[in-house]
């Protein structure tokens, strides 16, 4: 079954493009960080990522406001393959393999940050992606919460004199104050191009195109894997019955997803939130309601 995310494509009606997205292959990904120089690149992203954090050769650690790609290291003292045929080894002789996967915005098929964003600057395109209009942004952060991933993040650099304002500006702060995510490069799709991560991966570990051929391409490439024996080879997020429809950037993973940070059954967070406003709306009509009575049986 396939899943439509919210407001596409009916609202864009002749003008709706086929849903687009990322499949991300981490069995082919080199850790060479194109893909962040790329991004950075092309959108003009600020600096960020510059002192070691320490785990392996990672400088960026987690995706945010300066960060729209991150590529993880991983490094697993396990084999690459499960007849004991590994890619290398350690001073010991053990198996040793190094897991690299370029995390990026999932582009949700229901995106918990659409449903709590109150300015209207989070919306979905005529792709399918989700972006945020940064002239639009209050920066009130309601949709950094509401992430199941923790991608989106506030930039908490300073406002250039140039910056469009913010649509409420915030008392006394210098900061830029706004959220900041991938937009899969929703410009160069106008204008009928890859975005820049997917054009600058060498090995193309990043794969770009119509959400559905990308998910025929993944199960292909997962047979292979699995007849191959490859260890702990896996999709994430592919699956449009998931708890958040789907992702339009999905993976394949060779290891469980907390492994890689990623959480292992994502859910859209507002999931039940119609039903507890409704709840919220019951209680308050009950209170009034039991609030007048009160009154009415004090003056008997």
């Amino acid at each position: 079954m396939t899943v439509s995310p919210a407001a596409w494509p009916e609202t864009y009606g002749d003008e709706a493009k086929p849903r687009m997205g990322f499949f991300t292959d981490t069995s082919v990904c080199i850790g060479c960080k194109a893909c962040e120089v790329a991004c950075k690149e092309w959108n003009l992203i600020p600096e960020d990522g510059l002192v070691w954090t320490g785990e392996s050769y990672d400088n960026t650690s987690m995706l945010g406001a300066n960060s729209w790609r991150h590529v993880a290291f991983v490094e697993q003292n396990e084999p690459l393959k499960l007849d004991g045929d590994t890619a290398t080894a350690n001073v010991d002789g053990e198996p040793l393999r190094w897991l690299m996967s370029s995390d990026v915005c999932k582009h949700c098929t229901h995106a918990a940050c659409l449903d709590v964003c109150p300015t209207g600057a989070l919306f979905r395109t005529e792709f399918g992606t989700v972006v945020v209009q940064q002239d639009v942004c209050n920066g009130c952060g309601y949709c950094v919460p509401a992430c199941p991933f923790g991608v989106l993040d506030r930039r908490h650099l300073p406002r250039k004199p140039d910056d469009a304002p913010l649509a409420l500006p915030l008392l006394g702060s210098k900061e830029d104050g706004r959220v900041w995510k991938c937009t899969l490069c929703y410009d160069r799709l106008k204008g009928g191009h890859e975005p820049a991560c997917a054009k600058a991966c060498p090995t193309k570990s990043i794969q770009f195109g119509e959400l559905g051929e990308l998910r025929e391409r993944a199960d292909q490439r997962l047979a292979k894997l699995q007849e191959e024996r490859w260890n702990g080879a896996q999709l994430y997020g592919r699956d449009p019955d998931d708890g958040v429809g789907g992702f339009g950037a999905f993976f394949l993973l060779l290891d469980e997803p907390e492994v890689y940070g990623l959480p292992p059954d994502p859910v859209v967070t507002t999931k039940h939130l119609r039903e507890m406003w409704k709840q919220t709306a019951l209680a308050a009509v009950a209170t009034v309601v039991g609030t007048a009575l009160a009154f009415i049986g004090g003056r008997r």
